[in-house]
């Protein structure tokens, strides 16, 4: 029962990650092993160095593949239990599926000259860049479509911006929406063009079981054609194991776009804070044990909850992964066991973001109330435009009317009057207004947009 499951991703979450399972679950993991060391025997018969296979034989290879079940994953975690190496305990597999078929005389050349990292990589590599292409980029897009959204809906709304706190100059809610929306832009590009590596270079990386046994066979070649069948970038330096700095860039930028949501999330929560926007209530459900009045934004503190705990792990990995004693330690194997659980973490922040953003709208009567109140805050353009008109004091005479002070319509207004300025400049001082002041935020946030169509 999921209930008694001891992780939440299995458990409260499974059915948010249950996109996951496929690419980095025990299950998926030996599955993908099994593809690589089947895919390499076919790739040893281009060679030369192993017969040719008929039809029927690759078909037969490819269902072993396809047709990989439960009972398959538990004939080699009996094996494992035997072995205590997991490896080991898929090639005994393999050995077992081709027992008695035509295929049994190619059992000698299961894993020949490999070594256990030259299959691991390559399996997890697989889960990394399919995982990418069928779970993190369509949530990743689903999310930006989303924000990108309420940034058109909101490109003229006008609000107050906040700087150090402060009231600042106006801006709009959409262009503010747009801000992050370019950040993630970048990050979702780089995540989409990110090629994984992984090897195939024997046991501290210098093929040596295989030139000792075919030297007349290009291994190098051999190794980067069968790397490369898979869709991944092969790296022919390695020790024992691949330097995971590749995987490393990746789970970077992961973790970059989580931190640009969680200081989204942030400032979202303080917008709501404020009273700039509102949440929808929904019938039936409940935001405070005692309090029957509140609506607790929930969605963006549940997200920035998961994304902080995707985020450690992705520190820890860019810590550990990197570090390795000599050619080879097993202190990796473990962690990059939680892979999973990093990306479900994430999965999870994503998924009650763009929750939260479907429960959200700005309440546009305290928007404009709030801008009606702080006519100081268009003091910027005032003294740029008395700067533009050669008034040398006009920073000054701006700071002595409004630093620390609130300012109303009507002082504003007051103070254009009174200054000496000619009929043209006193013209476009009177011109401006919290509401007006914008710049080109609306300019702005049309073209991220147009871009991203």
């Amino acid at each position: 029962m999921t209930l008694n499951l001891l992780s939440p991703l299995d458990g409260r979450y499974a059915e948010t990650t249950a996109p996951l399972r496929d690419h980095f679950s025990e299950f998926a993991f030996l599955r993908d092993r099994v593809r690589v060391e089947l895919n390499f025997l076919p790739a040893l018969s281009k060679t030369g160095l192993v017969r040719p296979l008929s039809d029927s034989e690759s078909a037969q290879i490819e269902s072993i593949i396809t047709d990989f079940s439960d009972a398959d994953a538990e004939m080699i975690l009996e094996h494992e239990r035997k072995t205590r190496h997991d490896v080991k305990a898929i090639e005994y597999f393999i050995q077992n599926k081709l027992q008695g078929t035509t295929l049994e005389d190619l059992i000698p050349w299961i894993h020949f000259g490999l070594t256990s990292e030259d299959t691991n990589s390559l399996g997890q590599a697989i889960s990394l860049n399919e995982s990418r292409d069928k779970v993190i980029m369509p949530e990743l897009d689903n999310l930006i479509s989303a924000l990108s959204a309420l940034a058109i809906r909101y490109r003229s709304t006008p609000m107050l911006a906040r700087t150090h706190g402060q009231f600042a100059v106006p801006t709009t809610l959409g262009k503010e929406f747009a801000v992050y929306i370019a950040r993630l832009k970048k990050t979702r590009d780089e995540i989409a063009s990110h090629k994984f590596e992984a090897k195939l270079t024997g046991a501290v990386g210098n093929f040596n079981a295989l030139q000792a046994a075919v030297p007349n066979i290009n291994w190098i070649s051999f190794s980067k054609g069968f790397v490369s069948s898979f869709g991944l970038e092969p790296n022919l330096l390695t020790t024992q194991i691949l330097p995971y700095d590749n995987w490393v860039r990746y789970f970077d930028l992961v973790r970059l776009t989580n931190s640009i949501l969680i200081d989204f999330a942030q400032d979202i929560w303080r917008y709501i804070s404020d009273g700039y926007l509102k949440q929808a209530v929904v019938a039936g459900e409940v935001g405070s044990s005692t309090m029957p009045q509140k609506v607790n934004p929930i969605d963006f503190e549940n997200a920035e909850g998961n994304l902080g705990v995707a985020n450690s792990l992705f520190v820890h990995y860019a810590q550990k992964l990197t570090v390795s004693r000599l050619q080879r330690d097993l202190s990796d194997s473990t962690v990059r066991r939680t892979f999973g659980s990093a990306l479900g973490h994430s999965l999870i922040g994503w998924t009650n973001f763009q929750r939260g953003l479907k429960r959200i709208a700005p309440d546009e009567e305290k928007l404009k109330a709030e801008l009606n109140a702080h006519w100081e805050v268009v003091s910027e353009g005032a003294q740029t435009i008395l700067r533009a008109a050669g008034k040398s004091d006009a920073y000054e005479s701006l700071k002595e009317q409004t630093r620390g002070r609130v300012l109303t319509e009507a002082d504003y207004k007051n103070w254009c009057n009174s200054i000496d300025v000619d009929d043209a400049t006193r013209k476009k001082l009177k011109s401006l207004s919290p509401q007006s002041y914008i710049g080109l935020s609306v300019e702005l946030t049309d073209k991220l947009i147009d871009q991203n169509k």
